[in-house]
C-alpha cells in the first residue's frame, strides 16, 4: 500500500476509492461492519502516508461480492481483503 500512497502523492489529479470486502462467516451486518472497519483501516493507512482525507472514499460490500465463491478457508482467505480503485478526480 506504501506504493499506492508515493503515487497517490505524485499524481495530484488522482483519488482513491476503498471497498472493504470479507468472507460469508457471520452476519449481514457484521461482514459490512468488518467490510468498514477494513477499508477505514487503510484509509487512516495511506491519510498517515500523506494523502490527503479528501482523496480517499471508502465503502463496504461485506460479504456480497466475492473473490472466490467457495465455501472454504482458501477462498475464505482470498474474499478477506480491501480492492483499491484509482480514477481521475472530477472537475
Amino acid at each position: 500500500m506504501g506504493e499506492l500512497a508515493d503515487w497517490l502523492l505524485e499524481h495530484k489529479d488522482f483519488e482513491v476509492t476503498i471497498e472493504g470486502h470479507c468472507d460469508n462467516k457471520g452476519t449481514i451486518a457484521y461482514n459490512l461492519a468488518l467490510g468498514e472497519r477494513r477499508s477505514e483501516a487503510a484509509k487512516a493507512y495511506l491519510a498517515n502516508l500523506g494523502v490527503a482525507n479528501t482523496r480517499i472514499t471508502t465503502i463496504s460490500y461485506g460479504e456480497e461480492l466475492p473473490a472466490d465463491p467457495r465455501d472454504c478457508e482458501e477462498a475464505w482467505a482470498k474474499n478477506r481483503r480491501d480492492h483499491f480503485i484509482v480514477f481521475s478526480k472530477k472537475q
